[in-house]
């Protein structure tokens, strides 16, 4: 199950990530509670991650915080209550027997990226739960692929390769161990601004609420392995992420 906000929806990766899993050999359906602007606090505060989770379909959590919070962005308190959200969730799962990992999201200004790498691993560390770095690992792959589609037009929310990155570096925490290159193919709506979700639980692969929702998008073989290659080469140990142990799972 995937909570989070527009940085998780746009593009849908909770799709994304299931295709790719079973692509290489791992079946998985994602769901998902996402909201537009939506803080990992409002979902403590409506109980809407723990009614999900009594259901016993999950086995791991995906949780993305709005970007800044953790950084106090929206004031002092959003840090504190990010960090204490982050604590609750965790102690919510571990109390159904599912893992989590927390999906970082991202700074373009080098100082505040690595400022947030920082803040958001301390937070996944304190919750003891694991850690899908993205900041800097975008940064990385804006300068070496810079034709790719990073980001949507808005020039903030994710485009199709960082949906893409964002399906790989859980992939990553998940499996310990990057995925195989090759054709993906995602048959779920490809969510943008106007999304029409709100925060009710919900099969990523279920029919939009916007009936002009973009439905499926492709990955050619080619793409996956230029991003796999630099992933390869700017952490050829796997640095920069924290892996949860190998499991199979229903998100």
């Amino acid at each position: 199950m995937f909570v989070g906000n527009s940085l998780t929806y746009y593009g849908n990766a909770p799709a994304v990530y299931a295709a790719l899993s079973t692509a290489n050999g791992y079946p998985a359906s994602s769901d998902m509670i996402v909201e537009g602007g939506a803080t990992l606090d409002q979902r403590v505060a409506d109980g809407k991650i723990e009614q999900a989770l009594q259901t016993g379909r999950y086995d791991t959590l995906v949780i993305q915080e709005r970007g800044g919070d953790l950084l106090c962005s929206f004031g002092p308190d959003s840090c504190i209550e990010s960090r204490a959200a982050t604590k609750a969730l965790a102690s919510i799962a571990r109390g159904h027997g599912v893992k989590v990992v927390m999906l970082g999201s991202y700074q373009p200004t080098p100082e505040i990226s690595r400022r947030l790498v920082e803040a958001e691993t301390a937070a996944s560390k304190a919750a003891g739960i694991g850690y899908a770095e993205v900041s800097e690992t975008l940064r990385h792959l804006t300068g070496a692929e810079p034709e790719l589609a990073w980001f949507a037009a808005d020039g903030m929310h994710p485009g199709r390769h960082l949906t893409l990155l964002n399906a790989i570096v859980i992939y990553q925490a998940l499996r310990g161990e990057l995925p195989a290159a090759g054709p993906l193919a995602v048959n779920a709506p490809i969510y943008a601004e106007d999304s029409g979700l709100e925060a009710t639980l919900r099969a990523a692969d279920a029919p939009p609420p916007n009936g002009d929702t973009a439905v499926g998008i492709e990955y050619s073989p080619t793409t996956l392995a230029r991003i796999l290659q630099n992933l390869t080469k700017k952490n050829p140990a796997g640095a920069g992420f924290s892996s949860t142990g190998k499991l199979n799972q229903n998100l």
